[in-house]
């Protein structure tokens, strides 16, 4: 027999469950989001600890000749600073650590993130479609100002197609523009195909607002409070760090 004892903040399986002596059994190891693996042992029945190989996410041992025992421990990750300027005391830290994980962003380059820089409706979108997974847009977008080698184009493509954004009026989309709290919200909003009950309770959102019902939305959700006084911030431009925040209260946390 092969028995495996209960651990906290993961799991780990074994195959086969049982088995005969000089068998090879593997361990796989499955932590909780934002736990690692500290120690893996296997006992036999005097207390030995086996041998174990590990090949790639798996382990692996040789069955002796009696029961075994497996036993894990789990602990927290340590916080590592993956962009010079994220520190791990930051409250975008575990966004901007995401975004990065699951190739939204790769940061503005020299190991730099700007978490503070100016947010772009170019970028906005690119983060978006990235997070759906960077579907191939049926057509170019018919904007004027989207060079079709553009690194954003196949985004605002997509996000056409998907009724995320029209453009900006006047046959532009105005990928340089920063994007507002308005907007963003707006932007995540229709990207899920969301629904609000009722319009937002924010002193600075009209109810016929273009953006109403998404600022309901994002506040029903935890995806933001708005800015305090009962004011949602609607024209604000976003920083680079606010907006991978609100993707990662979206899609990370659902």
């Amino acid at each position: 027999n092969i028995m495996v004892e209960r651990t906290m903040n993961g799991s780990i399986t074994v195959s086969p469950s049982s088995a005969a002596k000089g068998s090879t059994v593997t361990i796989m190891v499955y932590p909780d989001r934002g736990y690692e693996l500290e120690m893996l042992m296997v006992m036999d029945k005097k207390g030995s600890e086996l041998d174990l190989r590990k090949w790639g996410g798996e382990y692996s041992f040789i069955m002796p000749a009696g029961d075994v025992t497996v036993r894990a421990r789990f602990v927290e990750e340590a916080p590592t600073q993956s962009f010079a300027d994220v520190s791990t005391d930051a409250y975008y830290y575990e966004a901007v650590k995401w975004a990065a994980k699951n190739g939204i962003t790769g940061g503005i380059g020299n190991n730099l993130f700007g978490p503070e820089q100016p947010c772009s409706r170019a970028q906005i979108v690119t983060f978006l479609w990235r997070a759906a997974g960077s579907p191939e847009p049926a057509a170019q977008s018919s904007f004027a100002d989207i060079p079709a080698d553009s690194y954003y184009a196949k985004a605002v493509a997509w996000a056409v197609e998907n009724e995320i954004t029209t453009g900006t009026g006047n046959g532009g989309f105005s990928p340089d523009a920063t994007c507002t709290r308005a907007q963003s919200v707006t932007f995540l909003y229709r990207a899920l195909s969301a629904r609000a009950e009722g319009t937002a309770e924010f002193r600075d959102v009209p109810k016929n607002a273009y953006y109403a019902e998404a600022a309901k939305w994002a506040a029903d959700n935890g995806i933001t409070n708005g800015i305090g006084g009962d004011l949602f911030g609607s024209d604000q431009d976003c920083t680079r760090a606010q907006i991978v925040t609100f993707l990662y209260r979206l899609y990370a946390k659902a």
